[in-house]
C-alpha cells in the first residue's frame, strides 16, 4: 500500500459494509458515520482522507467478498473500516457461513494491511424501529444480528484487529425516534453521531500507534 503523501499526512480511508455504510436513507452525505468519523479524526497528522465508500444496500458479506474487495487495487487504501452482517440475518445466512466469510474478509485485508489499520463496528440492531418488524421475527432477528456481532468481535480480536460495539447505541432507538431515518429503518445522522463519539477515539488510537 502506498505511503501517506507528506503534503497531507493523511490516510487514504476505505469504508466496506452495507446500507448502514453507505448511509441509506440519509439526505446527506456528511451524515453518514465514516464521513463523520473522517470529520472527527480531523487533519491529523495522520488524518483520514475517505477514497471511497463502497457500501452497498442490501450486501451481505459473500457480497462484500465479491464486489468490494476487489477494488481495493485500485483504491490502495491504508486505512479500512468494515461493518457487515444484517443482510446475512435477513436473507437466513447461516453463522457459519457469516464466520467463514468474515474470516475471509478480514484475512484479506490483513494481507495488505497491518491490523492496526482495520476497524470493525457492530451491525445495529433495526428490530426497535417502527419498521423493524418488516424484516422476519423481531426476536429471531435480533438474536440473529447478536450473534454475527459476537462472530465478528472473536475473529477481529483473534487477529488483533479493533472492534467497536455501537450495538447498545442502537437500542435507544426504541425510545427515541429521532435516532431513526425517514425511512423508519436506517440510522439518523443523530446515530450516526453518536456512533462516531465511540468509534473515535478508538481509530485515533489506531493512527497514532
Amino acid at each position: 500500500m502506498t505511503a501517506p503523501t507528506a503534503a497531507t499526512d493523511r490516510l487514504r480511508y476505505a469504508a466496506l459494509g452495507d446500507s448502514y455504510t453507505i448511509g441509506t436513507a440519509l439526505p446527506r452525505e456528511v451524515d453518514r458515520w465514516p464521513d463523520r468519523l473522517v470529520a472527527a479524526v480531523g487533519a491529523g497528522p495522520p488524518g483520514l482522507d475517505l477514497v471511497a465508500n463502497l457500501g452497498v444496500n442490501g450486501f451481505t458479506s459473500a457480497d462484500v467478498i465479491e464486489a468490494e474487495l476487489p477494488r481495493l487495487d485500485e483504491l490502495q487504501p491504508q486505512f479500512i473500516s468494515l461493518l457487515v452482517g444484517v443482510n446475512d440475518v435477513v436473507q437466513g445466512v447461516t453463522p457459519e457461513r457469516y464466520r467463514m466469510n468474515a474470516a475471509r474478509i478480514l484475512d484479506t485485508l490483513l494481507a495488505s494491511l497491518a491490523a492496526g489499520r482495520i476497524v470493525t463496528v457492530a451491525t445495529p440492531d433495526y428490530t426497535v424501529t417502527p419498521q423493524g418488524g418488516a424484516f422476519g421475527d423481531p426476536v429471531v432477528q435480533s438474536a440473529g444480528i447478536r450473534a454475527i456481532n459476537a462472530i465478528l468481535r472473536e475473529l477481529a480480536t483473534d487477529r488483533g484487529i479493533a472492534f467497536v460495539d455501537i450495538h447498545d447505541l442502537s437500542l435507544r432507538a426504541a425510545d427515541d425516534r429521532s435516532l431513526v431515518a425517514g425511512d423508519g429503518l436506517h440510522p439518523s445522522g443523530a446515530q450516526y453521531a453518536l456512533w462516531v463519539e465511540r468509534i473515535e477515539p478508538v481509530v485515533q488510537g489506531l493512527l497514532k500507534g
